[in-house]
């Protein structure tokens, strides 16, 4: 059975033929640079130790300083962690921010820790890795299972050893030198994603209908931004259950909802619906903004979206695409898709080293120019020469790392 990163690597090796890459530039720009691998033990508030596994693993600097979440999640392994760090290395680079790919975690979940002991593993984790990371080498920012909160523990830890340095994370809070736009940035790049696709297919977002997979930060802000945009959100699941309304959702009631309950199952306005019954679902354009792997060989075949536009990481398993893309469904993929949220990471980056801020019309702008810009450069390479969306967006990046590469020399 093939895992994440060798998913990765099928998608990867299409583009490289393309590329008429080398075996040893094919070898460089797929091995990681550096792997760490830490202890994380805490006193838990019962008196007891616990340990726990943390990773950094930077994959690439050949565009400039590594970029890449932080997850606590208990599924945190070097594979995972390994196949995200050489995604982020691909997604910064097609939407040309000047940073490679990191990626970092810690095998636990937070849903066990309080807020007092979530904090000790934060800081005790910075202890471990802060000689690696910093704004001129490798800028974490959040992830699954993390949030502002712990990006400021973060910060706060990492200030301790180098004095003031809000550069050396982003996704912080605002009142600590954060970005305006950061947490609605990737719910918001995928929605600016979907538009450019509607109109480059002579459509509008306006009336389009949308199944969406998850309802955590990425989806809860896209339900928003399409409901906004006249989209009609006929169902949403996330890890409780879900809803369906034929005649689209009252999204700003739903977000009530899911505030209130913690979950969208059981909501009012709406039947009840199962995940597979989602990603089924007859409607023009499918987002999974949840967990990769989703669709795969078992349910493909149920698939009857016209669009999918991939807000998760790797969600779609190498064999499912190859019969999504034969039943002609066009895939925007993740390393495009989803780059709203290390793009305005990058915008905080620059404010922080900048000591200017933005206000919140700029960073939409620009996002939205980085957005458009870097979809109309991928949809022009795979017309101009036939390969899907997938694959034009990893030439476009493979082709980029690999040029600074070389002329950067080893």
């Amino acid at each position: 059975m093939s895992d994440s990163f060798d998913d990765a690597r099928r998608y990867f090796e299409t583009a490289a033929n393309l590329l008429g890459l080398s075996a040893n530039m094919r070898t460089l720009l797929l091995t990681p640079r550096r792997e760490m691998k830490v202890q994380v033990a805490i006193e838990r508030d019962n008196g007891e130790i616990t340990t726990f596994i943390g990773y950094r693993i930077q994959h690439d600097n050949a565009r400039g300083p590594m970029k890449g979440g932080l997850r606590y999640h208990p599924a945190v392994d070097e594979r995972e962690v390994l196949t995200l760090a050489s995604l982020m290395t691909w997604k910064t680079a097609v939407v040309n921010l000047p940073y490679g790919g990191a990626k970092g975690g810690i095998a636990v979940d937070p849903k066990t820790l309080s807020r007092g002991e979530l904090e000790r593993v934060t800081r005790k984790f910075v202890d471990e890795i802060h000689d690696m990371v910093g704004p001129d080498k490798d800028i974490p920012a959040p992830d699954m299972g993390t949030n502002a909160q712990v990006m400021a523990w973060f910060a706060n830890q990492y200030e301790k050893f180098y004095g003031h340095r809000p550069a050396c994370v982003t996704g912080k809070p605002v009142e600590l030198h954060g970005s305006e736009g950061r947490e609605e940035a990737t719910g918001r790049g995928v929605v600016t994603i979907t538009e450019a696709l509607m109109k480059k297919q002579k459509r509008t977002l306006a009336g389009t209908t949308v199944a969406l997979q998850g309802f955590g930060n990425v989806g809860s802000f896209a339900a928003r931004f399409l409901y906004e945009k006249g989209a009609k959100v006929l169902g949403v699941t996330d890890h409780m259950g879900g809803t369906w309304n034929p005649e689209g959702l009252e999204i700003p009631a739903l977000l009530e909802y899911a505030h209130t309950h913690g979950h969208v199952g059981g909501f009012p306005g709406g039947e009840e619906l199962t995940n597979e019954e989602l990603l089924a679902a007859d409607v023009d354009v499918l987002i999974p903004a949840a967990i990769g792997g989703v669709l795969s060989a078992d349910n493909v075949a149920h698939v009857r979206a016209r669009y999918i536009v991939e807000a998760a990481n790797n969600p779609t398993r190498p064999e499912a695409d190859l019969v999504l893309q034969k039943r002609g469904v066009m895939i925007v993929p993740d390393i495009l898709a989803n780059a709203g949220g290390v793009t305005v990471s990058y915008f905080e980056w620059v404010q922080n080293l900048q000591h200017f801020k933005w206000d919140l019309s700029r960073v939409r702008t620009e996002l939205d120019r980085v957005m458009v810009d870097s979809f109309d450069r991928v949809w022009s390479i795979a017309e101009e020469k036939k390969i899907p969306l997938r694959t034009a967006a990893y030439v476009l990046g493979i082709g980029r790392v690999g040029r600074a590469t070389t002329l950067g020399g080893i």
